[in-house]
């Protein structure tokens, strides 16, 4: 294949037009989906959970794949398998030493399971594919109905929690000492977050959910240390990369997830670059001389 055939094969504007109409559920998705995913990463980052987002999306693909195969709601295995594993690291990994190894062993588990149930699955090779790459391009009235529903009850989840989560991310102790449910809010933030990769998946597939909500949060984090500018900004560089993502596939025959993944990681690379210029700038005027820092000359 010659460079040509291949740069019309990832690319191909032709009738772009045309195409561009046949997606506008796709697009509605895409942006509704960055704005969960970029919301619930910028906790993922703080709370150092982004092991726990690649095991619960590997137990949503599981149950995506159990659903496939039985002929029910591909979207509602999703939300079961993830909320399954979310519920498990929840309770078994309350501390983070112990997280890690339940995280472990629920991971390769899930993921056996949806091998072994796609197996079994005799339909379309598509659909197995869609699983783990993602199929957000073939996105239908009813599948967007109920990704904007379950999407509409993470954001609700993530108002009321906002404030005392932030606090037990930052100072986990503090907040204990100041009568915030600590205990109880990190089982439940983990609920909240098996949903907001359960719908991620149908965007980027269980194996690729990472770009879209772990990227963008850790690329926000490199420029700002504020966490409410952190979140602003990271569910506007999660939007780019999904949105983005699904404007550069449309007219390709390859798979979206590509597409937003290497959105998300040159978005999060130019954030790296911006953070390390302001700490380089922000050590030299720590380590400068004090008539240099406030711009005066010595007599």
């Amino acid at each position: 294949m010659s460079w040509q055939e291949a740069w019309h094969e990832v690319f191909d504007f032709q009738d772009y037009g045309a195409l561009l109409g046949l997606v506008r559920n796709s697009l509605i998705a895409g942006a509704v989906l960055g704005l969960v995913g970029g919301l619930a990463g910028t906790f993922v980052v703080m709370r150092d959970l982004a092991f726990a987002v690649h095991g619960i999306s590997e137990l949503s693909f599981a149950g995506a794949a159990a659903a496939l195969l039985a002929g029910a709601s591909v979207a509602g295995g999703s939300v079961a398998g993830a909320l399954a594993a979310a519920g498990l690291i929840g309770v078994l990994g309350a501390k983070a030493r112990g997280r890690g190894s339940v995280i472990g062993v629920l991971m390769p588990f899930g993921l056996g399971l949806g091998v072994l149930f796609l197996s079994l699955y005799q339909g379309r090779s598509a659909n197995k594919f869609g699983l783990l790459t993602g199929q957000i391009v073939a996105i239908d009235t009813p599948g967007l109905t109920w990704l904007l529903a379950t999407s509409a009850v993470v954001l609700a989840c993530l108002a009321v929690m906002w404030r005392p989560l932030a606090f037990a991310s930052l100072d986990p102790d503090s907040a204990a000492a100041r009568g915030v449910p600590v205990r109880a809010l990190s089982p439940a933030f983990m609920l909240v977050l098996g949903l907001a990769v359960a719908v991620s998946v149908q965007v980027v597939g269980a194996l690729l959910v990472l770009a879209l909500i772990c990227t963008p949060a850790a690329a926000a984090v490199r420029v700002t240390a504020s966490p409410a500018a952190a979140a602003v900004l990271s569910a506007g560089l999660a939007t780019v990369s999904a949105v983005g993502g699904i404007l550069l596939s449309i007219g390709s025959s390859l798979p979206i997830s590509p597409y937003v993944t290497t959105v998300s990681f040159l978005l999060y690379g130019a954030c790296r670059a911006v953070g390390e210029v302001r700490a380089r700038w922000g050590r030299q005027g720590r380590t400068a001389p004090p008539d240099a820092r406030s711009g005066t000359v010595p007599a």
